[in-house]
């Protein structure tokens, strides 16, 4: 069977938010060169989601294939990926990080992780919830200083207070 450009998806990543399962996927735009990889949300039709089925466009990646993560509870969906944003080989990557509420699908809050002055990549290993059900952990790695940061390293974690609620800028720490 022959593929169809615009037609591959990465591998699925899935979470739930308030009885719904999204499911967050990337796709080669087609007939782009480079290829440019667009990122889509999607709620799924279940049984138990009060919603039908929708998608949403939450970003894109130039000519790198992104990493993907998802964490979801009630009070939104945190979707994370890298990017890259133009078609230059010198450009950095960067983390893109959206608040989506599950009802509307729509971006309540946009943010990011991205090195100084673009002087170096930020990668993503995950991101994650924590108990008190408001904070948003993000971490990987990088290559450079990541603006506000503190600690040294080539690793970073990334905590984002009130992430479904504010638009608190995060704490990050190198190790």
């Amino acid at each position: 069977m022959e593929e169809v450009p615009g037609t591959q998806e990465s591998a699925l990543v899935l979470a739930v938010s308030r009885g719904c399962t999204f499911e967050l996927t990337s796709a080669v735009r087609a007939g782009t060169i480079p290829p440019i990889h667009d990122i889509t949300l999607s709620r799924l039709a279940t049984e138990s989601c009060r919603w039908p089925a929708a998608s949403a466009w939450v970003g894109s990646s130039v000519n790198v294939t992104p990493s993907l993560a998802l964490a979801a509870n009630d009070l939104g969906v945190a979707v994370g990926y890298t990017m890259k944003n133009n078609y230059s080989g010198s450009s950095p990557v960067t983390v893109g990080l959206r608040n989506v509420d599950p009802e509307l699908m729509t971006v309540v809050r946009t943010s990011g992780l991205a090195v100084y002055l673009g002087t170096g990549s930020v990668f993503l290993s995950y991101l994650s919830i924590q108990v008190d059900g408001t904070t948003l952990t993000v971490g990987g790695s990088k290559s450079g200083r990541i603006g506000g940061e503190t600690g040294t390293g080539g690793n970073y974690v990334a905590t984002f207070p009130d992430f479904f609620t504010s638009t608190t800028a995060p704490t990050v720490v190198a190790y």
